[in-house]
Parts: structure tokens; C-alpha cells; sequence
């Protein structure tokens, strides 16, 4: 407790906008289990919002940079905890196993732990299964007891590079699943949660492109897959003790071009998470007489973020938006209802819009746009406009809570945010139509969404700042490349902009596994050639080009810091040659390549990145940055 004290102490003399303690909070009995401060503590379930606490571990004594708590799973009687714990500037996670007794006690510590679960075995001891990370890849499970029985043993080794494994306990804690997959195809294992020293048994075995999830309820298996037509995830069932691909039976259909983000399994209903024609819904299942409610959540949700619960009764989850704090829902299942939090209701509803458009691809696709702006705006066309894009690997644009998003929109920014194809917004086809030889096609779309925008009086292209992380830095940059007086601004972080040489080089951590989104350029010239019409790096010439701002990481093993230097030289000598041949009155534009320490890949709450981004944007449009500074502290300091 002393220790503590000290941290405690510390943190508070410090300035707010140099740190920011991540608290994750799990629930398990009559006790809460979360992050105070550098230490992992507990409460009474009724007390956990008081300082009344039991300290278990202190996160300083593993001599890590400010360490934070990424995920807390405690064993079933409570007899022990285990925490992974990282820092802001690396993707290696350390597990630490907290014995609970009168004095807590660190038990053991596991180095580069991805997932990991409990289980109890015949004996009534604690199992802990867990994987092992090793170049950004999961292929070794482990099973680990403690105490007077103290052993530690591999349990499995996937032996395909291109797939990693990932652990998950179904929602009632009878079975483990441990899910092996790589982008397209996935195969998953029980382990008993009654005998898990027993052989896992395999659900089905691995067939190209089909894509399967499990939970469990009543000896009966609820699996959500996309085999069969269409190609869209559709929900199945078969009993547990026949848990092979003959017998799984069809039990729910999602309608077409519907994402499902999520599912989650009571005694007696099933929840599904979704997102239909760019907005979200809750779909629940009642499982006793297969009955389906289909809730329309308010059209300013953007986002789920689901919660941990153990509750039976009710369903609790939150709703967020790129502007707009996240906000709690629960659903009663004996009422049959979905209510929201009371309290205030937040100012930005009333002063600002969001609106939900479409963009005509040159194909003819139509191409969905979450768009913000403030209320009271007169003559858009003369606002600044961010535009946001992704769309690789079937991942939805990100479009959760960011407060400097909010405070661009107070000062006047129009944010839009296009759902491209490559991502999965629209369901698997819409992943599947912008990758390998599609991927042009997420390209035309950011374009025609860019021009809609600004046909529609959406802001004008001297106004417009386009803005991508990591594998959106593809269309970016080859917007850039294709079409850069659309932009007047980029600013990029940890973007892939080298795919071509990236993807032939087979000794980086996902090369092989990223062969589905990309293709293999070393041994098939239909790649090669397609890969170097739309590589930002391959397709730099002498031209004018928008100001780009490069936020890129020093150790980063998922984008590897040469490829984004290469391209920054290589932008900066065509620059260079466009600029010999223009007259005296011309504005070369500005590359800024600001390299961080440390390996992690996206480090999104650093004040500092944040900072140096938002200024670039100010100053490349000639906009007076005072007042949004003054109000990003406020939120910074929250």
C-alpha cells in the first residue's frame, strides 16, 4: 500500500496530458477486478466505484513504461487472477498469475501471452490455457496448473504459418474453444470444460473460405458461419455431441448486406449485433420458441462496445460515435424492452448532424458515408472536410469515440467517413469485391465518395484532408498518386505504402498470412502486375501532390519502418523534379515523416501524435488553431 501511495502521488503532481490509465474491469462474484492506478486491485461489487480496494499486484514491479492492464480473467473459485499487461509502445503482452489469499501473491509470469482462459478440472484445480505470441504470431497453446501441483506443458502447435489461434470459453464456461484461422478460413476445437487434460475434439476441419464461430447453450452448439449461399454469415445449431458440418441445421438468416459484429448467448435467447444499410441493430433470438425482435438503434450510433456481463436477466452493451461518448443500453429480457441510460443528455446531439449518404462508384456501386457536421454551419463548401478510409481485410472503418474528433467538429470541420470496399461494412461480399485483383475498386469508391461530397456542397477539394492508419494507408497513398488534386492535406500513421516489396518478402511476420488480401507477387505475375497498378510506392511520379504528414514507428513489425522511409524519399525526389519545371509562384508541399520510439502499431490516445497531426492540418489550410488547442485540453484532461 505504500507503493501505491507513491504512484498515486506522483500521478497526481504530473501534467493530466502525459499519461492516461486504461482501465479494464471484469466482473466475477461479489468482487470487481480492475486497474487503479500502476496496481491491479479488487472491490466489493457495491463499492467499486469507492477508494475502498484490495491491492492484489503492483504493476511497477515489472519494470515496464507505464504499464497498463489490456485483460483480466479471473479463475472459477476465485483462487487465482491473471492479468496481461503492456505498455504504449509495444504489442508484446506479459501474463501475470495473482494467487488470492490474505497476503496476494504473484504465482507465475508469462512472456508474449496473446489470449488465455481458465478452466477447472476433475480435481478441482485451476487450469490455465494460454497462447503464445512469437513474431506477431499465435501457434503454440499451453496449459499451465499452480500451487503443490505445479506444471506447465505445450498443449498444441498449428503448423501452418499462415494461421493463428486464438482462445475463447463459451459464454456458460462449458467448453473452450480454441479457434484456429487465418483471414478466410477458420477451424475450431472444444475442450472440455469439465476434463480438460482430455484431446480436444474437432468441430470440422478447415475448408478454404468457410469461416466458423461457436458458443454453446443446453448440450446444443450455436455456430455463425458464412458456408453455403449466399456467402454471408447466417447462424446454425446441431447438437454438441455431433458437432460436424452434415449436421449443422440453419436456424437464423441475416438479410443481405448486413454485418454481423457480434453475438452473445443467454439461457434463453441469443443476441445478435448488427449493422444493416450503415446503421445498427440489435436482432434477439428467443431460443424457447424461436422468436426474433429486431431493435433499430439511434441513427447517431456508429459503434458497439460490448460489455462483460455474467447477468442472466439482461443484456448491457454501449453505443458510441466518432464524436460522441459512449452511452449505456441495456436490454430487459422479461420486459421484453431496451432502455438507455438516464442523465443528461449530451450537448453535441442538439449541435450536430450525422448523416448517412451514398457515393456511385464508376461501376455503378453504390458506396455508403457517415458524415458529421454542426448544426448551424451556413456554407459548407467553405468548411475544412477530414476524410476518413480503411477498407482492407473485411474490418470496418474505426469510428469510435475520439475527442479530437469532437472538438473538430465544434470548430467547424466536416468529418466524413467512407465505408469503402475491402472493408466489411456491407457484409462479406462487399470485404471480398476490394481485395486480391479488386482491389481498385476500394480506390474508385474513395474517389467517388471525395467528388459526391463535394457535389453535394460538402466543402471544396482546397479544404479537404484525408486522414488513414496502416493497411487504409494503400488507398491513400494511391489517391495520392491517382488523383491529388482532390486533397489539399494526408496525414497518415503507420501506413502501408510499399505493398509490392512488402509482400515479397517472405521472412516478415505476416507476409504469409496476408497472402489472402493481397496476393502472392513472388509466384504469380496476375499479382505482381495488378500489385504495382495501385502501390503507393511503385506509382509516385513527378506531379503536384497534396501535404502529407507521416506518422510511422520505430520498432513497428506489422509495417516495417524501411518501406515507409523508402517512400518518403522517393515522394520528396518527385516532388523535387515536379518542382524544376513549375514557375517561381509555385508551393512545393510539405512531407513531415515523424518517427516515434517503440514497436506497438497504433498508438491512438498519444496527446503528443494527436497534437502534431491537428496542427499540420491547421496550418497546410491556413486555419487559426487557437481555439481548438484550448478545447482539446479540456477533453485531453478528462
Amino acid at each position: 500500500m505504500d507503493a501505491f501511495e507513491k504512484v498515486r502521488a506522483r500521478l497526481e503532481t504530473q501534467p493530466q496530458e502525459e499519461y492516461e490509465i486504461i482501465n479494464v474491469e471484469v466482473k466475477h462474484g461479489g468482487f470487481v477486478y480492475y486497474q487503479e492506478g500502476c496496481c491491479l486491485v479488487r472491490s466489493k461489487d457495491e463499492e467499486a466505484d469507492n477508494d475502498n480496494y484490495e491491492v492484489l499486484f503492483n504493476l511497477e514491479e515489472l519494470k515496464l513504461d507505464q504499464p497498463f492492464i489490456d485483460c483480466i480473467r479471473v479463475a472459477p473459485d476465485e483462487k487465482y487472477v491473471a492479468a496481461k499487461i503492456r505498455t504504449e509502445d509495444s504489442e508484446a503482452s506479459t501474463c501475470v498469475v495473482i494467487k488470492l489469499s490474505d497476503q496476494p501473491v504473484m504465482e507465475a509470469s508469462f512472456p508474449n501471452v496473446s489470449s488465455f482462459e481458465w478452466v477447472k478440472d476433475e480435481e478441482d484445480e485451476d487450469v490455465l490455457f494460454y497462447t503464445f505470441q512469437r513474431n506477431l504470431r499465435c501457434n503454440d497453446v499451453y496449459r499451465a496448473t499452480f500451487g503443490d501441483n505445479k506444471r506447465n506443458e505445450r498443449f498444441y502447435t498449428e503448423k501452418d504459418p499462415s494461421y493463428f489461434v486464438f482462445l475463447y470459453l463459451t459464454k456458460d464456461s462449458r467448453f473452450l474453444t480454441m479457434n484456429i484461422m487465418n483471414k478466410m478460413t477458420s477451424e475450431v476445437w472444444l475442450i472440455d470444460g469439465l476434463s480438460p487434460w482430455d484431446p480436444p475434439v474437432l468441430i470440422q476441419k478447415r475448408i478454404h473460405g468457410v469461416l466458423y464461430y461457436v458458443e454453446h447453450r443446453d448440450d446444443e452448439l450455436y455456430i455463425l458461419t458464412n458456408v453455403g449461399e449466399p456467402t454471408e454469415f447466417k447462424l446454425m445449431r446441431t447438437a454438441a455431441d455431433t458437432p460436424a458440418i452434415m449436421n449443422w441445421d440453419l436456424f437464423f438468416t441475416m438479410k443481405r448486406n448486413t454485418k454481423v459484429i457480434d453475438l452473445d448467448m443467454f439461457k434463453d435467447h441469443c443476441v445478435l449485433f448488427l449493422k444493416h444499410s450503415n446503421l445498427l441493430y440489435v436482432n434477439v433470438i428467443g431460443l424457447a420458441d424461436d422468436s426474433v425482435r429486431s431493435l433499430k438503434l439511434p441513427p447517431w450510433a456508429c459503434g458497439f462496445i460490448m460489455d462483460t456481463n455474467s447477468d442472466p436477466k439482461n443484456c448491457p452493451f454501449q453505443l458510441c460515435s466518432p464524436i460522441r461518448p459512449p452511452k449505456y443500453y441495456t436490454y430487459k429480457f422479461a420486459e421484453g424492452k431496451l432502455f438507455e441510460e438516464t442523465g443528461h443528455e449530451d450537448p453535441i446531439t442538439k449541435t450536430s448532424r450525422v448523416l448517412r449518404l451514398e457515393a456511385k462508384s464508376k461501376d455503378g456501386k453504390l458506396v455508403p458515408m457517415t458524415i458529421f457536421h454542426k448544426t448551424d454551419s451556413e456554407d459548407l463548401q467553405k468548411k475544412p472536410l477530414l476524410v476518413h478510409v480503411y477498407g482492407a481485410y473485411g474490418m470496418d472503418l474505426k469510428m469510435n469515440f475520439r475527442p479530437e474528433r469532437r472538438v473538430l467538429v465544434d470548430d467547424g470541420w466536416i468529418l466524413a467517413y467512407c465505408h469503402v470496399r475491402g472493408g466489411g461494412e456491407l457484409g462479406l461480399q462487399w470485404h471480398a469485391d476490394g481485395r486480391l485483383t479488386k482491389k481498385l475498386n476500394g480506390l474508385a469508391d474513395l474517389e467517388a465518395c471525395i467528388k459526391t461530397l463535394h457535389g453535394q456542397g460538402f466543402s471544396q477539394p482546397s479544404l479537404t484532408t484525408l486522414t488513414a492508419f496502416s493497411a487504409g494507408g494503400v488507398l491513400a497513398g494511391a489517391l495520392c498518386n491517382s488523383n491529388p488534386q482532390l486533397l489539399r492535406a494526408v496525414t497518415l500513421e503507420a501506413p502501408f505504402l510499399d505493398v509490392l516489396n512488402t509482400m515479397m518478402d517472405t521472412t516478415l511476420p505476416l507476409t504469409l498470412e496476408e497472402l489472402e488480401e493481397w496476393g502472392n507477387p513472388s509466384s504469380d505475375e496476375k499479382y505482381k502486375n495488378y500489385i504495382k497498378r495501385y502501390c503507393p510506392y511503385q506509382n509516385i511520379k513527378p506531379q503536384h501532390y497534396p501535404s502529407i504528414h507521416i506518422t510511422a514507428y520505430e520498432n513497428d513489425e506489422r509495417v516495417p519502418l524501411k518501406g515507409i522511409v523508402s517512400y518518403t524519399e522517393k515522394l520528396k525526389e518527385a516532388i523535387m523534379e515536379h518542382t524544376k519545371g513549375t514557375g517561381e509562384g509555385y508551393q512545393a508541399p510539405n512531407i513531415i515523416l515523424d518517427i516515434q520510439p517503440g514497436g506497438n502499431h497504433v498508438i491512438e490516445d498519444s496527446h503528443k501524435k494527436i497534437t502534431a497531426q491537428i496542427k499540420f492540418l491547421y496550418e497546410e489550410l491556413g486555419l487559426d488553431s487557437t481555439s481548438v488547442f484550448e478545447d482539446l485540453k479540456k477533453y485531453l484532461k478528462f
